[in-house]
């Protein structure tokens, strides 16, 4: 077994940049998120994250529970930053958009490209290509586009004048006490974001209706700053303040605290067959130095990426699951056991998923280079 990488004592959120949440629990106690647990047994469909505590928390999500339960109308909204291909954090947003849809909400994806050119300076007609790839792994997911609407955030005009009106009612002093200091064109992004959170409630798509974002805890300083301004701007727009359901940030495939497209310590949907078979190979583990101890004092799922991805995205069933825990902890299955294992799992699915990609990819292409 590999060492595993010095860890953050601390928990640090930061949209802009690399978060750590050392302690879940304490979110609920500083940041002011409710356990999402109570909730479930509402639940009439629960998804995979919300059954197994991987959507842990949430910001007025009974409005929502609300609206599913008397089939009522609302809305989901996330989206991607176009900076690379899918990998297993946005995999995640996007399975649970697409939850929600089938919930019956309307369901909004944004390509939050103004964002990619202010953070990670990636220039527009890149991000423009990139989206096209990350609209067509979209697609291949479930989203149904003829019951949602897809957009770039630098050509839609209706969040942009969002974010100009919004503007006025935040002062330099509350973006640096939000996001710290940061240079104008974050603070910008910001303010598009909250664009995009409240654009489901505009009376172009139905009017104010509730609106739950689902995000990983590192984006909740958007959610924060938008539920506030929905508040300021409630005379004006009608806007109920957005409702979120958050998820864990999963660990890099080499033990750090996120997988992350800035340390590359994932893999994507696009890789080859080979490269997945690499990276999961090399995996840092939660296993025992020697096969002995392995046997004698069982592993650690609770530290091994390996074990986490199949738990957030390819064991579908709750039993499984619940087995390889459980050999895990007591010794019975051996690490290297466990990565053939996943590797077989990870390649069945991106083999498929690519087959229905490579059929969307003018689909998707068409929603980018046609919007208005």
């Amino acid at each position: 077994m590999k060492l595993h990488p010095d860890g953050h004592e601390k928990t640090v959120i930061d949209p802009f940049g690399t978060s750590y949440v050392a302690d879940y629990e304490r979110l609920y106690r500083e940041f002011g998120i409710e356990p999402f647990q109570p909730l479930l047994p509402s639940l009439p469909n629960p998804s995979l994250y919300m059954r197994r505590g991987i959507v842990f928390g949430h910001r007025d999500f009974k409005v929502i529970l609300e609206a599913m339960t008397r089939n009522e109308k609302f809305a989901v909204l996330s989206g991607i930053k176009p900076t690379g291909e899918f990998h297993l954090g946005t995999l995640m947003t996007a399975k649970e958009i697409i939850y929600f849809q089938k919930q019956g909400a309307q369901a909004f994806y944004c390509i939050a490209d103004i964002e990619a050119y202010e953070d990670n300076k990636i220039p527009f007609e890149k991000s423009e290509k990139i989206a096209i790839n990350n609209v067509a792994d979209l697609l291949a997911l479930g989203f149904d586009p003829d019951r949602g609407y897809i957009y770039r955030q630098s050509k839609e005009n209706r969040v942009k004048d969002l974010a100009i009106i919004f503007g006025r009612a935040v002062t330099l002093a509350t973006m640096k006490a939000i996001y710290g200091e940061r240079s104008i064109g974050l603070y910008l992004a910001a303010l598009i974001q909250a664009g995009d959170i409240l654009l489901p409630q505009l009376e172009d798509f139905g009017g104010p209706k509730p609106t739950v974002i689902p995000v990983g805890i590192d984006q909740d300083p958007h959610i924060r700053l938008t539920r506030d301004l929905a508040q300021v701007f409630h005379n004006k727009f009608g806007f109920i303040p957005p409702s979120s359901t958050y998820h864990k940030l999963m660990k890099g495939l080499d033990g750090s605290p996120k997988m992350s497209k800035r340390l590359m310590n994932y893999f994507t949907l696009d890789d080859s067959p080979e490269t997945i078979t690499q990276r999961i190979s090399n995996a840092f583990t939660g296993g025992r130095p020697t096969i002995k101890e392995q046997r004698e004092l069982g592993g650690v799922p609770e530290i091994c990426p390996v074990y986490e991805i199949c738990l957030f995205h390819f064991v579908e069933d709750d039993e499984d699951i619940k087995r390889i825990y459980c050999e895990c902890k007591t010794g019975k299955l051996l690490c290297g056991e466990h990565k053939k294992q996943t590797i077989d799992l990870v390649l069945k699915f991106v083999e498929e998923h690519k087959r229905r990609k490579n059929k969307l990819l003018d689909k998707a292409r068409e929603i980018i280079l046609n919007k208005p």
